[in-house]
């Protein structure tokens, strides 16, 4: 039976989670000092301690350096506040081996404890070093929207990455717009063979049907009007490496015909030329709606379906994935701070928290959006509920102080005052978003009910998203 030491200064805590750890078949012990936590660890064998980081005599990271200069291969896990991200940012550079935030989830805690044991089950040395921080994917640059995450279903996505990288297998990537369905098929690609050839991305959701032929597979001088010279397509530019066709869901029939051709004979030509070329390519695609249901609804291939579906991965959405949220805040705002050059350090208790309880229909790059928004408009280290945008707030714009009328001098501006561009840029925004939250992030079903074609949608997605044409 394996034992576990819960070190932590509030009782009703230490009897509710030797209780819950007792049915669950482990055998605990409790210490309500830090100190008293060192002197149990000195006198028994404990295989997990999980310690609270605020004590009411020493600080969580005094026990947890303490006790790995005692047994440097004991898995520590730390309970912090939702305040204090840096602070568990911090404890696991010292060697922690996760954290877990209050209030206490107890599946969660389980979880994270099971992933201890599994981590821990080779034999101890004396020379084995304390557990790693969580690797940050930077991709190209530190603006890179994706972190590897905590939870449960970011743990999975990412044993699913591990499993398909290695092969050759084509694979589909569901999931909502937003979710980082980019940076997944580039992570699969730099986990393959082919890493060291070209990684080529296509939206094919901003194509019209006359240029999709041109853009895969390229044109010849004179093949259509506007064709001036010979054009490599993506299929070229990415030979030998991984092209990623995201919305692929898009394509025109005729496109998709085209595309099967291509997979099936690894051969095609130039649109106007008559040059058949060889080529070897990994096909990853993307979608936010099941290409199962739209092939049945006659509107995608199912012939290409099946050749595109050897390997499906669903990313989950940022709401699912609540855990994941405050981590994500800190890399966020690290990030900002680099990007803006200032030295914002946290968020206020009151933000965490709303964070968590909002949906995030943009997902992580909303996400990222609001947070880089939020270090910009800070005047303090701090980032706090009053820079946050109203849609996230959900703060009313009449419920907003203004400085009265008698104060004597000119109010301030307030960042939420706009003027009447911002003002409607600001309200297309929300019906945007409105109506595709209504359809389930169907681009092509909000374009119609918008009225708009479905590239002018994904421009104005994009322009919003990049925090242009708002809130400025």
């Amino acid at each position: 039976m394996k034992r576990i030491l819960i070190v932590d200064d509030d009782r009703d805590m230490c009897n509710l989670l030797e209780r819950y750890l007792q049915r669950k078949g482990f055998e605990t012990e409790a210490a309500n000092t830090g100190s008293r936590g060192i002197g149990l660890f000195r006198e028994k064998k404990f295989d997990i301690v999980i310690c609270d980081f605020r004590l009411g005599d020493i600080e969580g990271r005094e026990v947890l350096l303490e006790m790995k200069s005692l047994n440097i291969s004991i898995p520590v896990i730390i309970i912090t506040g939702y305040s204090d991200i840096k602070i568990a940012i911090d404890v696991i550079k010292a060697g922690a081996f996760d954290y877990i935030t209050k209030p206490l989830v107890p599946d969660e805690v389980l979880n994270v404890i099971n992933k201890a044991l599994y981590s821990n089950t080779s034999a101890p040395s004396a020379n084995k070093p304390p557990a790693p921080v969580p690797k940050i994917n930077t991709g190209e640059s530190y603006n890179n929207p994706f972190l590897v995450g905590k939870s449960p279903l970011t743990i999975e996505l990412y044993r699913q990455v591990e499993l398909v990288a290695p092969t050759n297998y084509s694979v589909i990537l569901y999931g909502e717009s937003g979710t980082g369905k980019e940076v997944i098929a580039r992570t699969i690609h730099n986990k393959s063979l082919r890493q060291a050839k070209p990684f080529i991305a296509m939206d094919c959701g901003t194509l019209s049907k006359e240029l999709a032929g041109s853009e895969l597979f390229g044109h010849v001088k004179g093949a259509f009007t506007g064709a001036l010279n010979d054009k490599e397509g993506h299929f070229e530019l990415a030979n030998g490496g991984t092209l990623f066709l995201d919305e692929v869901a898009n394509l025109s029939y005729d496109i998709q015909a085209a595309l099967l051709r291509v997979i099936q004979e690894r051969k095609f030509k130039r649109v106007g030329g008559n040059k058949e070329m060889d080529v070897d390519v990994r096909i990853i695609v993307a979608s936010n709606e099941d290409l199962q249901n739209a092939y049945r609804n006659g509107r995608f291939r199912e012939d290409l379906f099946h050749r595109f579906n050897e390997f499906s991965i669903i990313l989950p959405p940022l709401r699912n994935r609540k855990e994941d949220i405050p981590l994500f805040a800190q890399f966020f705002l690290d990030n900002a701070n680099k990007e803006l050059n200032k030295k914002v350090e946290g968020f206020e208790e009151d933000v965490i928290r709303i964070f968590l309880n909002y949906p995030w229909p943009g997902n992580l790059r909303e996400f990222r959006n609001v947070v880089r928004r939020s270090a910009l408009l800070s005047p303090s280290g701090i980032i706090s509920t009053r820079v946050l945008p109203a849609e996230i707030a959900g703060v009313q714009w009449d419920n907003i102080p203004r400085e009265p009328a008698n104060s004597g001098h000119a109010p301030e501006l307030n960042y939420r005052e706009m003027d009447l561009r911002n003002a409607a840029a600001q309200a297309e925004y929300d019906t945007i978003m409105n109506v595709l939250k209504r359809v389930n992030f169907n681009k092509s079903k909000a374009a119609e009910i918008l009225k708009i074609d479905r590239k002018t949608l994904y421009n104005k997605i994009k322009l919003y998203e990049s925090g242009i044409g708002r809130d400025k």
